[in-house]
């Protein structure tokens, strides 16, 4: 009997109109969730104002997002392996786009702070949205595909940069809180139209709904799939009984290295994943690229949320007040504006350099380059060279963030692949 695996589907029917409602779909997930951490570089100066607080507890507004994310990343990569991608994406969109908008009626600092943790929970199922799409792409075009979605991270910033020039000088950031949640909302009603993930359905061993997937995403790209009966290919395909081909390890690890306890099909594909990245073998190069994730992170975020107050303290007026307070002058708004749109090129100069030097080079090539953009920035600089070494900075995170998410799922378990970029991102 002829078979053939989703790999081979999705190969055949090609990239249509099904995955391109996927693409646009999941990436409307990332503008949102691009939206709600980019919305943390106007927040804080406003907030000091109106309640009095302390330059620390303006940063940690910041900061209860961020740990928010690492909780959330965790709990619903279980969701979405335990109940189903679109249950993950559901349940993660609502409850983002719920606490954000609820956030815009905060009566006080500390209830802020509570409602911002609650959102970066939310946000912390951002891995979803691309763990998702990717699995309706062959996997001989997902390098591409990833460098296509980070365009939707790059267009968040950009509009939240935008809309916080537009309603912060004329409204105040309650408004922008609520419109920033917006996008989440506009989400929910498309739903109903998002297909299960084939791949989730060929792993819960659910072959008839799997089929049928394939076929309405085939009818819609007007393609048929390969004759046969659609399995799940154990020998290629991620499996917690059979992880130990050479295929599937790391790198540095040799066939005969590459053993995994019997132990693992009974546990949850979380716990027996993260129990495999930090066995013995494998736990050098999972600390490694766990470090490299913490540093792209640290260097990204940085200076994403450090572009309002690095320009602001180049040229801050001979008075002392804060200028991001200065409803009137937009220059605060340019200059985050203009920072967000390095992005593009960032996206640009990783898919050149890749073919050229390869993954390893040019990540540190990349890193280097933004570490020497942003060392001039500890002295004193005028306002167009600190906007001009902060474009060149965030250009060069993105790009090396880019080619990171390229280059981990080619040297670690495709099984831990969203454990090891989102919790660590988180």
């Amino acid at each position: 009997m002829e078979t053939y695996t989703t790999d081979d589907a999705l190969t055949n029917m090609g990239f249509g109109r099904s995955q391109a409602f996927v693409l646009v779909y999941a990436g409307m997930g990332w503008v949102a969730e691009a939206m709600e951490l980019m919305l943390l570089s106007f927040l804080g100066p406003f907030v000091r104002e109106q309640w009095n607080i302390s330059p620390q507890n303006e940063s940690m507004l910041s900061s209860v997002v961020f740990a928010g994310m690492l909780i959330g990343a965790c709990a619903w990569g279980f969701v979405s392996d335990k109940y189903g991608r679109r249950t993950g994406l559901l349940f993660s969109t609502m409850f983002t786009s719920g606490m954000g908008f609820l956030s815009a009626l905060s009566p006080n600092y500390l209830c802020l702070v509570a409602l911002r943790f609650l959102v970066g929970v939310g946000v912390g199922g951002s891995h979803v949205f691309i763990s998702w799409f990717l699995e309706f792409v062959p996997a001989q075009n997902r390098g591409t595909w990833m460098v296509i979605f980070s365009l939707f991270w790059t267009l968040g910033t950009i509009l939240e940069a935008s809309l916080a020039w537009v309603v912060l000088p004329a409204l105040n950031w309650r408004w922008l809180l609520a419109l920033t949640a917006l996008p989440c909302i506009l989400m929910l009603p498309f739903f109903g139209l998002t297909p299960e993930s084939p791949r989730y359905l060929c792993v819960q061993n659910r072959m008839a709904d799997a089929t049928a997937v394939l076929e309405r995403m085939a009818s819609a790209n007007k393609s048929d799939l390969p004759p046969g009966v659609l399995i799940y290919n154990r020998e290629t395909k991620t499996d917690h009984d059979n992880l130990a081909s050479e295929s599937e390890c790391l790198l540095p690890i040799r066939e005969k290295e590459c053993k995994v306890d019997d132990a693992v099909s009974s546990e949850s594909s979380s716990l027996a994943a993260l129990r495999t990245l930090l066995s013995r073998n494998l736990l050098k190069s999972t600390l490694l690229l766990w470090f490299v994730f913490f540093a792209n992170s640290f260097a990204y975020y940085g200076i994403v949320l450090l572009t309002s107050q690095l320009s602001d303290a180049n040229r801050s007026c001979a008075s002392g007040v804060i200028f991001g307070l200065h409803q009137k002058d937009t220059n605060i708004y340019k200059d985050t504006f203009i920072t967000s749109l390095a992005e593009i090129p960032g996206l640009i100069l990783s898919a050149v350099l890749v073919d050229w030097f390869g993954r390893k080079a040019s990540m540190w090539s990349m890193m280097f380059a933004c570490c020497a953009f942003l060392g001039p920035l500890v002295f004193h600089q005028n306002e167009l060279l600190t906007t001009s070494l902060l474009f060149g900075a965030r250009a060069c995170a993105m790009g090396s963030f880019t080619v990171l998410c390229l280059y981990a799922p080619e040297v670690c378990f495709s099984i831990l692949w969203h454990i090891v970029v989102f919790a660590i991102h988180s």
